[in-house]
């Protein structure tokens, strides 16, 4: 089963993409959180899964997110969904090996269109 998680601590960014989702023909399954720890309980259950991580969370910020997952030999294909322009950001994000994406909010048709590779394969 394809399936795609949202991991962002602000429910409308994870509504937008979802509903881009659905427009884009994903038919797989999007599980969205604003928790990121509660996030990573869930896909540490798993892999093989798709998931937009924001980077500027509470509790646990993205980096933390894709370290846990990196401790535990959890992979998951990456796409950094967030606000931050930072050249700093953009290249950290290259040290992470499942990270496939890096793109700056606000999600929108033409940016989930350029996910389609993405996406069929999820």
């Amino acid at each position: 089963m394809k399936k795609i998680y949202l991991v962002d601590d602000q429910p409308i960014s994870n509504f937008i993409t979802k509903k881009l989702l659905e427009l884009e023909g994903f038919e797989g399954s999007v599980e969205d959180f604003t928790d990121p720890t509660k996030a990573f309980q869930s896909v540490a259950k798993e892999e093989g899964a798709l998931i937009f991580l924001d980077l500027n969370m509470p509790d646990m910020d993205g980096w933390e997110f894709l370290e846990a997952l990196k401790k535990n030999n959890i992979f998951h294909r990456i796409i950094i969904l967030t606000s931050s322009t930072s050249k700093i950001d953009k290249e950290k994000a290259k040290e992470y090996s499942n990270v496939i994406k890096y793109m700056v909010k606000p999600m929108n048709k033409k940016k989930i269109s350029e996910l389609s590779e993405y996406l069929k394969a999820s």
